[in-house]
Order: C-alpha cells, then structure tokens, then sequence
C-alpha cells in the first residue's frame, strides 16, 4: 500500500504555514498536544479518520500523531480538500490519500486506502468511513473498536443503521457534545456560511430576504448571522417547537412552498433530502442564490436540476446558473454540496477537535464495556473542555460553597 496519495508533495511549504497559523490559535489542541507528547496516550493505536481535510483537521491529525497514533487520513469532501495541507501532513510522514476535487471513483479508492491499515478508531465526518466498512470492506473492520463522529449528518446515519442493528461498534457522538454543537454549529457554521455566500458571490447580505431551512443549530447560527448582517430571514420548519423557538427569535416562519416565492438567497441545513425541489424552483425570482451547509448534495434536489434546467452556464467560479423552463435563472453555489467548504474558525474547531481528541481516548478506555450503539460524550469531557476554554480566554467562573451545593442536594429549604 502507497504511504500516501496527494496532488503535489512540493505543496507541502505552503501547507505547513497554514498549520502552523491555527497551531497559534488553537490553544486548546496544544494543550493536549503537549499532554500527549508525554503520555502517549495513542501509543501502538491505528486511526483512520475522515474529515475536511483542510489545515484545523490536518493539526487534529498531527496532535494524534504525536500521542503515538499511527494516522490514516483522507477528506470527507472532495472539493473542501485542500491539496497543500494534505501534502504537509505527507511530508510529515502521515498516511494522507486525498485530492482536491476527486472524482467519485478516486474518492472512494482514498476511503478505501485510508482503512486499509485496519484501524482501531474511527475519526468520521458524515459517517462515510464507517458506511464503507459495513457494505463494502467488512474484512476491514476486524480489528475496530469503536469511533467519533463529527456532524448531525453523520449522527442520523449512524443512529439508523442501530434501529437497523447492523452498527458493528460503538459511535461517540462528538456532534451531540455540548461543547461541539452548542458553539460549533452554531456559531461555526453561521460565520463560515456567510464568509462563502458573500465571497463567491461578492453580493450584500443587508436589505435581501434570506430563507433559512430548517432551525437546529447549524440554521440558528445562520439566520442570527443573516440577521446582523441586515436580511429579513424566514425559517421553514417541520418541528412545531423548533418552529415556535425561530418565531419568538424575530424571524417569520412559513411553508418552503410559500418562502420560495420571496427569498432572494435560500440555505439549507437540515441533514434531509429534496428540502428544496424544482417544484420550489420555479415559483422562485430570476436571479436567486441557492446555497447548502449541510452534508451532502442532496438538500438541494441537484440531480433533478440537471435534468430539469434548460441551459446553465457558470456565472462565476464556484457559482453555477441554471435555466428554468419559465426562463427564469437561478445560481447555486459550489454545486449545491457543502458550501462553507474553508471550514469554521480555527479558535470554534478547536473545541470540536478537543471533544474528537479526548473521545478516541474514552474509546481506547471503554471499548470493551460499550455496546454497538451511537453513544453521548461524557460530561466529563465537556465540561473539562468549557473550563480550559475560559482559562485559554482569562475567564475566571464562581464555584458551589459546599452549603450551596448541600442545599441543591436537599429537598428540605
């Protein structure tokens, strides 16, 4: 087996320095970095992880190369792949299969390839390592003991193959830790989405109609951001409380079929299929924007658009615009897969990756004593991330008296 497959090693200078710069910027991974360097909690541990592979992920890897962790990585999206970081995690001797705008048949070879070293710990964004171990290479997986995952998207399909009892072991979900979605759905995801939006488009938030799809917490951060940049926002919902919860925000609520009629920039992120169809498309204005921060291509129904359209051309890099058979057009953004493809702020990704880092080690602790089931993140680990975040940030929080704390435990006042 190749030690790695990337684009161009000699991009590996230019790779380094965007490591280097979230390494600044990231104090909670250097702590445990440095933690690990002298513990080597990953001594003799073979990992295979999948996720953005982008300079945040790439110091993840490095972070568990350093606990002695034997790394496999590829990215989980091909066109968020950043091929000068994937060069400097080969160039510091990591396995690293993965290209920038892969084709489909690549990017299942570098899925494969990454778990060709038969890991004992999964690292997943969107759960498409551990689907690939059950379909296609079962053989594979003989010597797994469990694994995180990242995103809702990832939680959904894995807490489905449970219902189904296939799950073969157990799943932390990272994504459910309230130190990852509280702040990384939230407030990563409604940056990063805006940062795209506006950079692809060079177009203003301010005075435009925004529909926001969906309202969990990846659509929170993206309204309220949409909102302080100056839009109208509108959610659709199916969840009547999630529903309620973004009216009694200040945005209206109503129908996609009724929202297509008046938005001028539409998101999706919902971990749900066709939330946007063609039907929708058509009642849309000339000129809409369309654009999904959720997992995959299929919020946005782009297979039925390709063979729907009239015509399309490329408006700008990375903005497609189709024809409708109306003769109205409208403009997708990044082909309607994830678009805030650069990632989340480096100081957001380095609560998440932290939950990710001290999860292979509850693995690596409890593997023998876990079901094969999707299981939380303990509140220990959440709650000793919160407390080295607000000391990273010179925030100082009170503590119970042991009177406090004795009342609270009481039923008598």
């Amino acid at each position: 087996m190749e030690k790695y497959q990337v684009r161009d090693l000699s991009l590996a200078p230019s790779g380094h320095r965007k490591i280097q710069w979230v390494r600044d910027n990231m104090p909670l991974l250097r702590g445990l970095e440095d933690e690990f360097i002298k513990t080597k909690p990953f001594e003799g541990i073979k990992i295979s992880l999948s996720v953005h592979l982008e300079a945040k992920t790439a110091y993840l890897c490095l972070v568990l190369a350093a606990g002695g962790a034997d790394m496999s990585v590829t990215g989980s999206n091909v066109l968020s792949t950043q091929d000068d970081v994937a060069a400097a995690l080969a160039d510091s001797g990591l396995k690293v299969y993965a290209y920038h705008g892969a084709t489909q048949k690549e990017y299942d070879r570098h899925i494969e390839m990454c778990l060709s070293h038969k890991p004992n710990i999964i690292i997943d964004d969107g759960a498409d390592l551990v689907t690939f171990l059950h379909d296609k290479r079962p053989d594979l997986m003989e010597e797994v003991w469990g694994g995180c995952e990242e995103t809702t998207t990832g939680v959904i399909r894995l807490k489905a193959m449970e219902r189904e009892g296939i799950l073969k072991f157990p799943m932390v979900a990272v994504n459910d830790a309230d130190c990852k979605h509280l702040f990384d759905n939230r407030y990563g995801t409604g940056q990063s989405t805006w940062d795209s939006i506006m950079r692809n488009t060079n177009l203003i938030v301010a005075a435009k109609k925004v529909v926001v799809v969906g309202y969990g917490w990846c659509s929170r951060g993206i309204a309220m951001r949409a909102a302080a940049l100056g839009a109208q926002v509108i959610v659709t919902e199916i969840d009547p409380v999630k529903a309620i919860e973004a009216k009694m925000d200040g945005f209206s609520v109503m129908p996609m079929a009724k929202a297509a009629h008046f938005g001028d920039i539409f998101v999706t992120a919902t971990g749900c299929c066709k939330t946007i169809t063609t039907q929708h498309m058509m009642s849309m204005k000339d000129g809409v924007i369309l654009a999904n921060a959720g997992h995959f291509n299929c919020e946005i129904d782009m297979a039925a658009l390709e063979t729907f359209a009239e015509d399309k051309k490329e408006r700008r890099n990375n903005v497609m615009g189709y024809k409708l058979p109306n003769g109205r057009w409208i403009n997708v953004i990044g082909e309607g897969r994830l678009v805030n493809i650069d990632g989340h702020p480096a100081e957001i990704m380095d609560m998440s990756f932290a939950v990710q880092a001290m999860s292979a080690a509850y693995i690596r602790d409890n593997y023998k004593n876990l079901e094969n089931k999707v299981i939380d993140v303990s509140s220990e680990i959440d709650d000793v991330i919160a407390r080295r975040k607000l000391e990273a940030w010179g925030i100082q929080i009170d503590s119970l008296t042991e009177e406090q704390q004795a009342y609270l435990n009481s039923w008598q006042i």
